[in-house]
């Protein structure tokens, strides 16, 4: 802004001076608390890098969870071994012996798992399977969401120790039901009655079938 020699006031500078109003909006996240909320924090932020890095997503409870194995008819197992060392192995063997479940194995290196046919993938299988039992890393859960997906399947169910939030939460906003971190030889000895004390690898194949 300027005077010329009459007094006159001028805005040629105007625009300069003047403070800038039209900044671009920070960038935020919505980001889901353990307690059920939901906050907006700005993306990259320490506290969203936190959030992240701490396990907020919850899944089913014990309720739901029950009920989705009640329901269900039909298991496939993606990343079953058919080495007896495996979890996995010893997973299969016990849903053949103490479910009413019809399992399918998927392995694309493998052609039988417990003297049953293992299939390559999921749209291999000659049904949609209830419940897509995933023994996979981390990483992997997200391309085995989407295989999930595709297939139609409702449920999927990572095993114990396998985590992936983003994943999780991917899966549910498409309709998914997800159950993640949980052995589902576990939950469903434990809704039989059948879990002893160890948990897991206990020697005892068998449970009461009480569930179905």
């Amino acid at each position: 802004m300027s005077t010329d020699t009459t007094g006159t006031v001028t805005d040629t500078d105007t625009a300069a001076a003047a403070p800038a109003t039209d900044a671009a909006p920070a960038v935020t996240e919505t980001v889901q608390l353990a307690n059920g909320l939901s906050c907006d924090v700005p993306a990259g932020s320490p506290l969203a890098k936190l959030l992240h890095s701490q396990r907020t997503w919850i899944g089913p409870d014990a309720k739901a969870r029950l009920k989705i194995l009640r329901a269900a008819k039909s298991v496939a197992i993606v990343g079953a071994s058919p080495n007896p060392a495996r979890s996995s192995y010893f997973v299969g063997t016990y849903l053949r012996q103490s479910s009413d479940y019809r399992v399918y194995f998927v392995n694309p290196n493998a052609d039988t798992i417990l003297g049953q046919k293992a299939y390559p993938d999921l749209p291999s299988l000659p049904e949609v399977p209830d419940i897509v039992v995933v023994f996979r890393r981390g990483s992997d859960i997200p391309s085995v969401i989407d295989d999930v997906l595709a297939i139609r399947a409702p449920t999927v169910w990572v095993q114990l120790g396998i985590w992936n939030q983003d994943a999780a939460e991917y899966g549910e906003s498409k309709g998914l039901t997800v159950v993640m971190d949980r052995c589902i030889k576990i939950e469903h000895a434990r809704f039989n009655g059948g879990l002893h004390l160890l948990g897991f690898d206990t020697g005892q194949i068998t449970a009461r079938k009480t569930i179905r």
